[in-house]
């Protein structure tokens, strides 16, 4: 009989949303399996009394402690009473923000959540979600102009998902789904003619039959061959087909993660920027 593990406990505390905290844990503990590690979030904390109720929270449950607190003295505070309870203090982005500022020469300010300041760069990525949300599936088709990317692909390829991620890094993705029997817009071969990245994305016939199989059961529909393998493969088999006549690249994403294509798109996005600009 197997030994029950022990119980471990990890904080994250953040004076702002927690993402980066969250990130940098879920990313560590993702290399290990079965840790029984319970996470406890602790975000917008900014006030004594805020502190107060987290450090009593660690006493209860002491374990690592990941923060990223920008005032120092919340900081001090939160480590001296962590390693009293017996926890340990783990400050993510302490040796990133002191070898930024040796780099700049300057100190780093004690402010808050700048990360999540309105700056023009945030109202682009609200441009571009919005962007991502009208053109969904094709939608506005002579709009594909305006796009910086358009992915290219047969239903259940992750199009919209990964058009969303890539907004919220700003970049205006479209997306074009390859149905049989229908013609795509003649506004598409516009846009590729104009420079416009297209991208195809492609899985394996088994892989989208589970998803399809899945998306039917979900929305109580027996759409007549949809989800069945023979026309799946047909519809793989045409989409490579079209993406050789286009000439586009083509990204597999039966094994990768919507930040795995995503990140992908921007290295292609990268390399067809570079190339328009080269004299």
């Amino acid at each position: 009989m197997d030994r029950q593990r022990p119980k471990r406990d990890i904080h994250v505390v953040s004076d702002s949303t927690g993402e980066t905290g969250a990130a940098v844990v879920r990313a560590a503990l993702a290399r290990f399996e079965e840790t029984g590690v319970t996470t406890h979030h602790s975000v917008f904390v900014r006030s004594d009394t805020d502190l107060e109720e987290v450090i009593d929270r660690i006493k209860t449950s002491p374990g690592l402690v990941f923060h990223t607190l920008a005032n120092p003295t919340h900081r001090n505070a939160l480590e001296t009473a962590s390693l009293a309870a017996g926890a340990q203090p783990v400050p993510v982005l302490e040796d990133h923000v002191a070898r930024i500022a040796r780099f700049l020469g300057q100190d780093p300010t004690a402010e808050a959540g700048l990360q999540h300041r309105l700056t023009d760069r945030y109202f682009e990525r609200i441009a571009a979600l919005d962007f991502a949300m009208s053109y969904d599936d094709g939608a506005v088709g002579s709009r594909f102009l305006a796009a910086d990317v358009i992915l290219v692909g047969v239903s259940r390829t992750s199009k919209t998902p990964t058009c969303i991620y890539l907004a919220y890094r700003g970049i205006r993705a479209a997306n074009l789904p390859l149905v049989l029997g229908r013609t795509p817009p003649a506004a598409f071969q516009q846009a590729l003619d104009a420079g416009v990245l297209a991208v195809g994305l492609v899985a394996s016939p088994s892989r989208l039959a589970q998803v399809r199989r899945h998306r039917l059961e979900a929305l109580g529909d027996r759409a007549p061959g949809y989800a069945e393998p023979e026309q799946i493969r047909h519809e793989v088999s045409e989409s490579r087909l079209f993406f050789q006549r286009h000439n586009l690249q083509v990204i597999d994403v039966t094994r990768r993660s919507i930040e795995e294509t995503a990140a992908e798109v921007q290295a292609l996005l990268r390399d067809h920027h570079a190339k328009l600009e080269a004299p």
